[in-house]
């Protein structure tokens, strides 16, 4: 192709853009010596000319060159994490670091496709962060990067915070009253919808959910607790429930208070609550337990208390700290023998009070207390009974330390208190019997004991020393060894499904049997359970 030029011979599209070049250099004219060639010039010469116009074309301005290679590195690449930042920042930038190595067109971008992905990066990350929180109390403070959009798309609390009516223009924000890992495992939710809950740093967790607004994270939180709930945890994670409204919790929490009673109000974790929900277990009208034990926990909650406000753990500073909560333990429903050894001789109480408790077991006109006098109710247990029918024969139910096992599962959380069996169907007769509950080989409770049978085809409850907490949808294995009247009634028309209240049972046979004892027919009639 060629293009004429004014009062000019044709040329070629080269030589007329060496032309043009030339007309339009800053000074005026051609920097380099123009010398006449013809209209198509040879290949070499086209060459030479091309790399002098391309020379001059480009800025001299070396400086300039490094601005624009230095901003294209600012945004491709991102800032290393400050050394107070977590280990995931560190992860992120080598990351995206690492997406950067090879041909200059790729990008950290370009090798994570998805929104989610992007985002995931940016967590916990110095790139293009316009906000940074300072968290924890101010020995242990974290400073932590984040970016307002994010933060306010997930949660109403930032939204309004950075974009609100009332939003202030802050770039540095501390938050005292919020753990930082806590911390960080909410915005990682917020950056990629992933959790990541541990049982030391649930509450916590729960805690900062709630502050923020995030109710997918906090019922994560909840469900978590309830998971890991048990009779060692349940009445710290009461007081937890109760601050943070959640009453399904709450009735969980309950669920394991009432039927581990013993074990809960023994353990560490109900040393660590508060008054006012000390006060509302001491209520309690179903808890299992004996009164005794209940004076016993409430001399050592007083005790870590008067520890937490720095007294001297005595029996004046513990009542001193106890207050109103003493008048809730219904000392009067323990037995003579109880209080004389325990509560008589706490020095808690006062000599008057000891005095009156005193004549009020004893004396036919009884005085006046403030304690409560009726004793709690407890739960009413529930037995699942696996047999339609019963029969004995002459020459059976026979023991001789042989085995009887069952193996079941239930389809939500009971706690299985003991077993119903079966007694001699030759008169009255006592047996001895050692009775075990195991998951997955894992004895869980036993107990050695005795049980008296009155001759009929009734069962007769054998206790473990607590009730088990069995979770749904597990199989158990329950298993009794007798020794005593080997003329003893058995069951028949076993089921292998039982619908026991608002519970399933499901039923099958155990290895652990050695006695005959099967779904069809045998031993160990009922399971005993609160639900």
């Amino acid at each position: 192709m060629s293009v004429r030029q004014a009062g000019g011979p044709d040329v070629c599209d080269f030589c007329h853009m060496m032309a043009l070049h030339a007309e339009l250099s800053p000074t005026g004219s051609c920097h380099h010596a123009v010398r006449p060639r013809p209209h198509c010039a040879p290949s070499e010469e086209r060459e030479e000319m091309a790399a002098e116009l391309f020379s001059t074309n480009l800025p001299h301005n070396n400086e300039v060159e490094v601005e624009v290679v230095e901003v294209k590195k600012s945004f491709i690449q991102l800032n290393k994490p400050e050394p107070t930042s977590e280990s995931v920042c560190e992860r992120n930038t080598d990351q995206l670091s690492n997406n950067n190595v090879g041909e200059e067109a790729d990008s950290w971008q370009a090798a994570h496709p998805t929104l989610r992905e992007r985002n995931a990066l940016m967590f916990n990350n110095e790139q293009m962060a316009d906000v940074h929180f300072v968290v924890g109390p101010p020995e242990e403070t974290h400073r932590v990067p984040a970016h307002k959009y994010v933060l306010a798309v997930g949660s109403s609390v930032f939204g309004a915070m950075f974009y609100g009516d009332l939003a202030e223009g802050q770039s540095e924000i501390h938050i005292p009253d919020v753990e930082p890992t806590a911390f960080l495992i909410l915005l990682k939710y917020m950056y990629s919808d992933e959790i990541e809950l541990e049982a030391d740093t649930v509450l916590a967790t729960l805690y900062a959910a709630k502050k923020y607004i995030v109710p997918a994270l906090a019922k994560a939180c909840v469900n978590f607790l309830e998971t890991s709930l048990e009779a060692k945890n349940a009445c710290v994670l009461l007081s937890q429930s109760r601050l943070f409204e959640e009453p399904e919790l709450t009735q969980r929490c309950w669920e394991v208070i009432d039927a581990q009673a013993e074990l809960a109000l023994r353990s560490e974790g109900f040393c660590e609550i508060d008054l006012p929900t000390l006060e509302i277990i001491l209520q309690r009208e179903t808890l299992n337990i004996r009164e005794v034990v209940v004076f016993q926990a409430v001399l050592s909650w007083a005790a870590a208390e008067c520890r937490r406000q720095g007294l001297v753990v005595a029996p004046r500073n513990q009542r001193a700290v106890l207050g109103k909560a003493l008048y809730l333990v219904r000392i009067p429903s323990m037995t003579l023998q109880e209080f004389a050894d325990g509560a008589a001789q706490s020095n808690v109480l006062t000599l008057k009070e000891t005095c009156n408790v005193f004549l009020w077991f004893t004396a036919t006109n009884k005085p006046v207390l403030e304690f409560p006098l009726v004793k709690r109710a407890g739960l009413a247990p529930q037995r699942c009974h696996r047999f339609q029918s019963s029969a004995y024969r002459s020459n059976q139910w026979r023991y001789r330390g042989r085995c009887d096992s069952i193996q079941f599962s239930v389809d939500r959380r009971i706690f299985v208190a003991g077993l119903g069996m079966y007694g001699s169907s030759s008169g009255k007769a006592e047996y001895s019997v050692k009775i075990e509950l195991k998951r997955q080989g894992t004895v869980l409770a036993h107990n050695i004991t005795k049980f008296l049978s009155d001759g009929s085809s009734s069962t007769f409850p054998v206790w473990f020393e607590h009730p088990v907490q069995v979770e749904q949808d597990t199989f158990y294995t329950v298993s009794a060894v007798l020794d005593g009247n080997e003329l003893s009634y058995f069951g028949q028309e076993g089921m292998t499904e039982v619908q026991c209240g608002k519970v399933t049972f499901q039923f099958q046979c155990s290895s652990d049997s050695t006695n005959g004892t099967g779904v069809q027919g045998g031993q160990i009639p009922e399971l005993v359970f609160y639900s």
